[in-house]
């Protein structure tokens, strides 16, 4: 006799027994239409732009920790006519790019220009107004705007302003690596 099986005897019984459990053993312990969610990785990405003159040659850099495997990553870059908003837009994009599942995303920023695009509701009043700011004329960024609204769309994300050059250590490593890939791309230049 096998477990789950009371009328099963013999030579067959013993062969059954190891390739399928009793029925009672693949019960769903969750009720039909139950939802099961996944845990999102938690991400802390700082980000940074810097650009000198302004408008002029300029550096990012985003600074990804993961709490949960003590592991951080660092990624920077620089552009050689651009502006300051737009290092810090292509901070953040960058940071954001660099995810390869849908996570939990805590963003600090020393930039109001991003922080309060998403906070303030100017995203939304932009998109409902064509892209044309309160003055009736195109978004300036646009282009690097629309990027970072589909990146945000895949993660939870959570937007925090920090003051620039304030008590954040973190703030500060990603400005001076932002300052340095500024200053990277400027010596090539002069070459």
């Amino acid at each position: 006799m096998v477990a789950g099986y009371p009328d099963l005897r013999g030579p067959l019984a013993l062969t059954l027994s190891y390739l399928r459990p009793p029925l009672h053993w693949v019960d769903n312990p969750l009720p039909l239409g139950a939802v099961v969610r996944r845990v999102k990785p938690k991400v802390i990405i700082y980000c940074d732009g810097a650009c000198s003159p302004n408008p002029g040659i300029g550096g990012w850099a985003s600074l990804l920790i993961s709490p949960k495997q003590g592991k951080e990553k660092v990624f920077t870059g620089a552009e050689a006519d651009t502006t300051n908003n737009r290092m810090e837009l292509t901070a953040a994009i960058k940071g954001l790019e660099a995810l390869k599942v849908p996570c939990e995303v805590d963003i600090h920023t020393d930039s109001q220009y991003v922080h309060h695009a998403f906070t303030e509701g100017w995203l939304t009043k932009w998109t409902s107004n064509g892209w044309k700011n309160s003055e009736r004329k195109p978004v300036v960024n646009s282009d690097l705007w629309r990027k970072l609204i589909e990146l945000s769309r895949k993660h939870d994300i959570h937007w925090h302003w920090i003051r620039g050059h304030a008590d954040s250590v973190e703030n500060a490593r990603v400005d001076a690596l932002a300052v340095r890939a500024r200053q990277g791309l400027a010596a090539q230049l002069r070459r």
